[in-house]
């Protein structure tokens, strides 16, 4: 018994220690190169602009946004939205951030298929994710099988919706530094430092993506336990 709790307690550290590791990984990154300026001495939104340019995308605009790291792409306005510091910033981390929004938007342009399902999988995903605790809970609680069943089935379109993710993003940065890279932006002895932002930031989905996939396995595991 007791070794059992010991060893669930590990678990549940873990899940807490993994994406706080990644959004701390994040933010000691961005801190470090957001005071490294870039070579063209561009601003995020310039950076934004001109990879859009470049590739034809004339109808997404480039906009500032509140918060601090709140860049994102939102393909229904069809808006790159920076966060003030990444708008007016001249460095690799804000010209890194700023290409990596961009990449979504490219992806948006040429129908990339991971980002089609993603946004087909998000209604779904986040029904799921608000459905599930409660069915999962109540399943436990009154020792259900067929709601614990039932709440790991909307639980796994929200795991499904972070996997997807993955690929989405992983593709975005790398569309980021073939960008960046072509269009003169940064220099060859910029590139390693680049990468590091964006990897950073990639690190914080894979995090999620564990850590989703891990709970999801301890509820199956659970449901086949009561079965038995």
């Amino acid at each position: 018994m007791i070794g059992g709790l010991g060893g669930y307690l590990v678990y549940i550290a873990l899940l807490m220690i993994i994406p706080l590791w990644a959004q701390s990984k994040v933010k000691s990154t961005y801190k470090k190169y957001s005071k490294k300026a870039t070579s063209s001495h561009m601003t995020g939104a310039e950076v934004a602009r001109k990879i859009l340019n470049d590739n034809g995308i004339f109808d997404v605009q480039v906009r500032e946004t509140k918060g601090f790291l709140s860049d994102h792409y939102d393909p229904r306005k069809k808006t790159v939205n920076l966060s003030r510091d990444n708008f007016h910033g001249q460095s690799m981390a804000s010209s890194a951030i700023a290409a990596h929004e961009v990449g979504h938007a490219i992806q948006d342009a040429q129908d990339y298929a991971f980002l089609r399902f993603r946004s087909s999988l998000a209604p779904a995903a986040a029904k799921g994710s608000n459905i599930s605790f409660f069915l999962l809970f109540a399943g436990i609680i009154f020792n259900m099988s067929e709601m614990l069943l039932l709440g790991i089935i909307f639980m796994s379109a929200a795991v499904l919706f972070q996997l997807v993710t993955l690929p989405v993003e992983f593709d975005a940065s790398n569309r980021a530094m073939t960008q960046m890279i072509s269009t003169g932006i940064i220099r060859n002895n910029e590139e390693r430092e680049t990468k590091k932002v964006l990897n950073a930031a990639a690190m914080t989905y894979v995090a999620a993506a564990l850590v989703a996939v891990a709970e999801l396995v301890r509820f199956i595991w659970i449901y086949t336990l009561s079965n038995e």
